[in-house]
């Protein structure tokens, strides 16, 4: 099952639907390289449409430092994309390490948009002063975070597990999970004022750099930094969606040990705070009989949602002006497709979820659903060619009701392509659909 469907939903908060990436996929079983007999694109075009950021066709010779952001983007993708391979066993891969991959492409991709931004003010203004060539600009330069490479930021949270042995030196005790649990807690929450926060619109929150900075951010990225922190103390910890929760636990053999009350709390609401004791919450019915139920995230899972939250984070920044617009509208209004009513979404955070479903597409190349929703983000970003690509391979795996909708839409969205790629008569220049 792919866990990141559970927390992806598109929309304005009131009216979110969460759209489950998984549905259907034990029923039709697909394979990725079924692509190939169903599809007539050359294998090369399907998997470019994951592993090479769309926004760098945006990059010509007159874009700030196109080659800089180029060899960032691109490598950030593709260490990436290595990180999470087939080839690599799920515990060997490293979360924080794939976190801060993706942070360092959306980053450069931000950065880009800043200095074109400000390369424009300057054209506007006229300004006669020297300016010194940002070519010049080593591309190690923009790779970094805040200022920090990644080596740097991983060495932060190793400080943090140091810190958590110190803490444990300090209080003279032996190495009791229960101790260590409340050490983590002590160095975390207390010493370095870590808070778990509601989910917002603000991507400081969604960083893993940057929640290691600003020290806010939802349980989920709180608990990827508990546990980091415990892996660096051997102490695994694994966890799981529960409703709108990331739950985390020590792991082992006998659940019923998590939930044993000492000192006025168990091993469970150590680790995972308040969430246990709120009754809205679905973590406060949790048992250890129930606990056994649930399915237990790998490495990669909690990449996905990662990517997963990222995608409805940017979804909903870039559809601020149009509270409510769903990514799927267009498939039940097949009448009114033009892009005249294709509404003007915020650029930046469009892109930036087009980016972030491209990642979570190398993590679930056969996920039709997934594909489907970049398709729709790609034709809301008037790229119509890749759109039709995209939801063309959708075909290939979505069941025969979504296949039907989809073939239409395709339909009019090579007849849409056609039309605004077409000259008007009497102009010297084509215009932006």
């Amino acid at each position: 099952m792919e866990l990141a469907s559970r927390f992806v939903g598109f929309g304005h908060h009131t009216t979110t639907t969460t759209l489950r990436y998984d549905h259907d996929q034990r029923r039709r079983p697909c394979s990725w390289t079924g692509i190939e007999k169903k599809i007539p694109f050359p294998r090369n075009r399907i998997a470019s449409a994951s592993a090479y950021p769309r926004f760098l066709s945006q990059l010509n010779k007159d874009s700030p430092r196109p080659k800089t952001y180029q060899e960032v983007t691109k490598s950030a993708r593709q260490m990436f994309a290595r990180e999470i391979s087939i080839q690599s066993k799920d515990s060997e891969i490293s979360i924080a390490k794939v976190l801060f991959y993706i942070a360092a492409e959306d980053e450069a991709f931000m950065s880009f948009n800043r200095e074109r931004d400000a390369q424009s003010l300057m054209n506007e203004r006229e300004s006669t002063q020297d300016q010194s060539d940002p070519s010049e600009t080593d591309a190690e330069e923009l790779l970094q975070l805040d200022g920090k490479c990644i080596s740097d930021w991983l060495s932060e949270i190793d400080a943090i597990s140091k810190d958590v042995e110190a803490e444990l030196v300090s209080r003279d005790i032996g190495c009791h999970m229960v101790q260590v649990l409340e050490a983590v807690n002590v160095v975390l929450f207390d010493l370095r004022g870590f808070k778990r926060t509601s989910i917002t619109l603000d991507p400081e929150h969604s960083y893993l750099h940057s929640v290691l900075n600003c020290r806010r951010s939802t349980a989920f990225l709180i608990s990827v930094i508990y546990i980091e922190v415990c892996k660096r103390l051997d102490v695994p910890i694994v966890g799981s969606p529960v409703g709108e929760d990331f739950l985390i636990w020590p792991k082992t053999e006998y659940p019923e040990e998590l939930f044993k009350v000492t000192s006025g709390q168990s091993l469970f609401s150590i680790a995972n705070g308040r969430c246990v004791d709120d009754p809205g919450s679905m973590a406060s019915d949790l048992t250890a009989k129930s606990l056994q139920d649930l399915d237990i995230a790998t490495n990669r899972d909690i990449i996905g949602i990662a990517l997963a939250n990222l995608i409805r984070l940017h979804w909903r920044r870039a559809t601020k002006s149009s509270p409510g617009l769903m990514l799927t509208s267009p498939l039940s209004q097949l009448n009114n497709i033009s892009s005249s009513n294709c509404p003007l979404l915020r650029p930046q955070d469009l892109r930036l979820a087009i980016a972030a479903a491209e990642r979570l597409l190398i993590l679930q190349p056969h996920n039709w659903a997934l594909r489907r929703d970049l398709g729709m983000m790609l034709y809301y970003d008037r790229q119509y060619g890749e759109a039709v690509q995209e939801l063309s391979i959708c075909m290939a795996f979505a069941p025969p009701e979504e296949e039907a909708v989809l073939k239409s839409f395709v339909e009019r969205l090579h007849l849409l392509r056609l039309i605004s790629s077409l000259k008007p008569l009497g102009s010297d220049r084509l215009t932006v659909p």
